[in-house]
């Protein structure tokens, strides 16, 4: 579907510049922009090889299991049936570490074995995702960002002045996003579970 999305738009642009006469700039962009994403890229690339160690070092030196007792109260309140310590706990712990400090792709590994842990859990329909797997998923979409790093480093490389001036909107889209998913997803487990019982 995507791939339509971006070929549509890409057509549109290159029928809107030969109409308007603008084709010349059309074509200094497309090779322009290949270059920036290039950089970009390289730029990117060190900032998360850097933080995904991190997290594997955290893993590895029992950071993580830290990290999920300290969570653990979120945790319980948020994923009932979840156990202190497995690894269902420490997998959502380690993602939402990651997301809070804005590594989305550091997050993801650590996403995957949480779906994989919660999938585990009981359930009467194997087919089907619990409660617990999609309050996560949706947990994992919103995620609130205390240091939006991947953002910063966008600006940064864009020669922003004040890369992080803008950590306030993030927090308060952060914020809602997450609280506004949460009330969603616990609202229609209650009402899932009220017709499962009517």
């Amino acid at each position: 579907m995507m791939s339509w999305i971006f070929g549509l738009l890409l057509l549109f642009s290159i029928v809107t510049a030969f109409f308007n006469g603008r084709t010349q700039e059309v074509t200094a962009a497309v090779l322009n922009t290949g270059d920036n994403a290039v950089d970009l890229a390289l730029t990117l690339c060190g900032s998360l090889c850097l933080w995904n160690g991190f997290m594997n070092v955290a893993q590895k030196s029992g950071l993580s299991q830290k990290l999920s007792q300290w969570l653990f109260p979120l945790v319980k309140r948020l994923f009932p049936g979840v156990s202190k310590g497995s690894a269902a706990a420490q997998a959502i712990t380690m993602n939402l570490a990651a997301n809070l400090l804005g590594l989305g792709n550091a997050a993801t590994p650590f996403g995957i074995r949480a779906v994989r842990e919660l999938a585990k859990q009981p359930r009467k329909d194997p087919s089907s995702a619990t409660d617990n797997i999609i309050l996560f998923v949706v947990l994992n979409t919103a995620s609130f960002q205390m240091i939006p790093t991947t953002t910063v480093l966008l600006r940064a490389s864009a020669n922003s002045s004040a890369p992080m001036e803008v950590a306030p909107a993030i927090w308060l889209a952060s914020a809602v996003s997450v609280s506004c998913g949460i009330a969603a997803a616990k609202l229609f487990a209650l009402l899932g579970r009220r017709n499962r019982l009517g």
